[in-house]
């Protein structure tokens, strides 16, 4: 086929669902290759309003552009994407399995310069026999962050904006991305951070950018491809750059085994920057599987310190303390920049224990079991606690254990960093206090506990541990901390094809 310059052309609509699309390949001309990269493949399952996969061509299948410098056979070569080069053609060829129910529409849409002739194209499929909802669309949501906002995490996805918004259940499974345009490599130390299904706190918080993408100090400023992450293409500098397409940076992570499920939501976001200062154009495709339907649905929430929430749910925990408040924020970014207050402050109260809790939560009788998130006071360090279940309507608890809820650490932390860099030096003890008090952390009930109720009594015991900070430190204050318990019933999602 030919890509004309402006427009879109149909490659391909399977109708024959369901089905399981195992391959989609495209080919071009080597010497259209970096014309070719910015073309825009959209693929629409089974006549959707609006397209899952809607991406620039090279970042979807893994790299920033299809300039190849040292004249590479792979330019990636990773466990889903490939991009070959094989003598006068060029190979991308995408194995993400992709369901689909009914029908698959694939296009492609041309980069606005030129028309590219020589397209070539191959899809490969199979029967798909399972519920639908046993699986989720594929998607490829792209962003353009062109002009970074100062202080902001770039939002790579955020699911209850995305193709009409509402509720989906499905898999974080990896990133694409280009983080400059200009062959600046510092921008790398922006962490990535990650929340699910209504947290607050970053489930999963990395340490920099380039450890995302599979490798530590800018990879050494290498170009490399493995299976699952790599720095496929751009210079070490702007200066050794030897054109605009040269200076173009991109990196890839995959999750397969390591996919992030989410039953609600999914906010992806990105540090640009070590504090979210820096100025380089990111441009972003994120995979995911989804579906729009839950398969995590709040129940019920108990405002511990508030007397009407605590008599609904008949809390009890007689050596608590009186209710407190405290004035602080969750983990995320910088305070302040240059002045600037980014993220403000908040108050919450709650109680602390040194003994038990007990509370009753509503969740749904459909449930394959609960997840109990609980906001508290990070200030108390280590809080680990015996957990029982048993059925709200017993007139004496017959307590099943559920298991050990534990949280390591506190907002105060120790490191040590020896004069000169000598790490056979003296020992140092930096304690540092973080202003962070919020945190949310969950705990997950087993479906036989809780399967057919309509409710639930939990009862916590606090049991905690004597560990110091480091050796010859004293132990601070223990207590359980309690400011919210929110309860959250696993169930298949409802999902039926329209």
């Amino acid at each position: 086929m030919t890509l004309p310059a402006k427009g879109s052309v149909p490659v391909w609509t399977g109708k024959r669902a369901p089905a399981m699309l195992r391959l989609i390949e495209f080919s071009v001309p080597r010497e259209q290759a970096v014309a070719f990269s910015r073309a825009r493949l959209r693929v629409t399952w089974d006549n959707r309003s609006q397209p899952s996969i809607d991406a620039p061509i090279a970042l979807f299948y893994g790299t920033g552009t299809l300039y190849n410098r040292t004249n590479k056979e792979f330019l990636v070569k990773g466990f889903p994407n490939v991009i070959q080069y094989e003598g006068d053609r060029v190979h991308l060829r995408c194995y993400f399995p992709m369901p689909f129910f009914r029908s698959a529409r694939i296009e492609l849409a041309g980069t606005g310069d030129s028309a590219i002739a020589g397209v070539k194209w191959s899809i490969r499929y199979a029967p798909f026999k399972d519920p639908a909802n046993h699986v989720g669309y594929f998607h490829a949501t792209y962003q353009d962050h062109a002009s970074p906002r100062r202080g902001l995490d770039l939002v790579l996805l955020d699911t209850k904006n995305t193709e009409g918004g509402g509720d989906w259940s499905g898999q974080f499974v990896g990133t694409s991305f280009i983080f400059s345009h200009d062959a600046v490599l510092n921008t790398l130390e922006g962490d990535p951070r990650f929340f699910f299904d209504d947290s607050q706190t970053p489930q999963g918080q990395g340490t920099g950018t380039e450890e995302w993408g599979g490798g530590g100090d800018y990879w050494g400023a290498l170009n490399m491809t493995l299976p699952f992450a790599g720095h496929p293409v751009g210079a070490k500098s702007a200066k050794e750059a030897v054109s605009a397409e040269d200076k173009i940076e991109s990196a890839y992570r995959f999750l397969l085994a390591d996919l992030m499920p989410f039953g609600r939501n999914a906010v992806i976001r990105l540090e640009h920057g070590g504090t979210n200062e820096s100025d380089q154009h990111y441009e972003i495709v994120t995979y995911w599987y989804g579906l729009p339907a839950p398969s995590l649905v709040k129940t019920d929430e108990l405002a511990v310190g508030d007397q009407a929430s605590e008599q609904q749910h008949r809390y009890s925990s007689p050596e608590a303390s009186a209710p407190y408040e405290i004035t602080s924020r969750y983990e995320w970014g910088v305070d302040t920049l240059k002045g600037e207050e980014i993220y403000p402050a908040h108050t919450d109260r709650g109680r602390t224990t040194k003994t038990a809790s007990e509370f009753t939560v509503k969740v749904d009788p459909r449930n394959l079991g609960v997840m109990l998130r609980r906001k508290l006071d990070y200030s108390f360090p280590n809080q680990r606690a015996e957990v029982y279940v048993s059925d709200a309507k017993a007139q004496k608890g017959d307590w099943k254990p559920a298991g050990i809820w534990y949280l390591a650490g506190s907002n105060t932390c120790v490191f040590s960093y020896p004069p000169d860099r000598n790490e056979l030096g003296a020992t140092q003890h930096v304690v540092q206090t973080s202003n962070r008090r919020f945190r949310d952390d969950e705990f997950l009930i087993p479906r036989d506990l809780t399967k057919g109720r309509s409710a639930i009594r939990v009862r916590v015991k606090f049991t905690p541990l004597q560990i110091p900070l480091f050796p010859g430190r004293p132990v601070p204050e223990l207590a359980w901390s309690e400011m919210h318990y929110t309860a959250y019933s696993f169930v298949m999602p409802n999902f039926k094809l329209k």
